[in-house]
């Protein structure tokens, strides 16, 4: 992995960093430890600018090329959040807060930042001025949204504005690129199916709602199948189903959630009238009545052509052109820079952790970020930084 050697040079300190926000997570929005550690290692770098309580626990650091601000400037952004998981690790460093968890790498992408922070500051081989965006609430939470929602690139304008993502699947220090969409956009789905109690030996007093419920599971699968078109992409999934009490009662009432995933917005709008109109009529033929919402959460991430061009320029200058490929189709995965990428030209792209297929990925109780790509992706920071605004 041909890195910058100076952030070779303190690849340990990054390790060190990385394990201490491991072992102290904090959700979105509530990571006021990490935030704060951000925040004092961007002074101590020696930052023209530190905003601390951005978005309520955002951070955000400027650094001045050599000959100061000239109006040009880009936006990096990582993700400080963590997940309501239980760590079960077992590594020297994990997880000192119950329930609590680093399961998708955010530790290593604030890591990778504050990395590229410290050479860029130190060296400021640059013209013009690199915007650090450390973001909370990534997970379910919408920071992204959040955050441009409250003037983020009113206060810090940018022309461009990047982000990263550890790829557990893909050979640690490949980054692999696309064009277009590359993570679908998300709705959560509610269903509560109200029907009428009864005796488990005696359901003809009652309107089962479980009965009801896999009636609409199993109807929901027909509106992807049926109803887009097969060279799309689209996705209904009922993830939790609650009701019931005992072996022998119909429940009154049952509870489901789920999540729709598409890419283009007309197959968002196809699978959102049709589960709408769908799941009440299921319920009424059976004689009950079911409420349906179909909450919208995040965007498609969609990259913007010469962004991505610039990206892989820059990765190419890390990794070699060899290990920087084109990510061979878009994830059903969503992603809240999509906001960043819906305000400002972007691109964002996928940096190989290299797990193998026996290793957990992202949001498992075992996962743990490769701290072997943290000079890689601080490497690539730096070289997008260098290579926008040359001097």
């Amino acid at each position: 992995m041909p890195i910058i050697n100076r952030i070779a040079d303190f690849h340990p300190e990054m390790t060190a960093w990385r394990r201490d926000f491991h072992t102290h997570p904090e959700l979105g929005f509530e990571e006021h430890r990490t935030a704060g550690i951000v925040a004092q290692k961007l002074r101590e770098f020696g930052c023209d600018q530190v905003v601390e309580g951005f978005s309520k626990t955002g951070v955000i650091g400027v650094i001045h090329g050599q000959s100061g601000p000239n109006g040009r400037a880009i936006g990096l952004r990582a993700d400080m959040d963590a997940l309501p998981i239980e760590e079960q690790t077992g590594a020297p460093y994990a997880s000192q807060t119950p329930g609590r968890m680093h399961a998708c790498g955010h530790d290593g992408h604030t890591t990778m930042l504050l990395g590229a922070a410290k050479y860029l500051a130190e060296t400021r081989n640059f013209s013009g001025s690199v915007v650090l965006i450390f973001q909370p609430a990534e997970e379910n939470l919408a920071g992204g949204g959040v955050m441009v929602d409250d003037g983020l690139f009113e206060k810090f304008p940018v022309e461009r504005v990047f982000g990263m993502h550890n790829w557990p699947s893909l050979p640690a220090g490949e980054f692999h690129w696309r064009e277009g969409p590359i993570m679908a956009a998300v709705a959560n789905l509610e269903v509560e199916i109200t029907g009428k109690g009864a005796h488990g030996a005696m359901p003809h007093e009652g309107v089962d709602p479980i009965v009801v419920a896999a009636a609409i599971v199993q109807g929901l699968q027909s509106i992807v199948a049926r109803n887009v078109e097969p060279v799309e992409a689209g996705v209904i999934t009922i993830g939790h189903i609650k009701g019931g009490f005992t072996y022998n009662v119909i429940p009154g009432s049952v509870s489901m959630q789920g999540t729709a995933r598409w890419f283009k917005p007309e197959v968002g709008d196809l699978l959102e009238s049709r589960f709408l109109a769908m799941v009440p009529r299921i319920a009424e033929a059976f004689g009950a009545t079911a409420e349906a919402k179909f909450l919208r959460a995040y965007p498609a991430t969609i990259n913007e052509a010469e962004s991505t061009k610039l990206a892989v320029k820059a990765a190419q200058a890390v990794a070699g052109p060899d290990r920087v490929r084109e990510f061979a189709k878009p994830t059903m995965g969503a992603e809240d820079f999509a906001f960043m990428l819906n305000a400002k030209p972007g691109s964002y792209i996928m940096l190989g952790s290299g797990r193998t297929a026996s290793d957990p990925s992202l949001h498992h109780p075992k996962f743990d970020f490769n701290d072997a790509v943290l000079p890689v992706g601080a490497s690539y920071w730096v070289q997008l930084a260098e290579q926008l605004l040359p001097r």
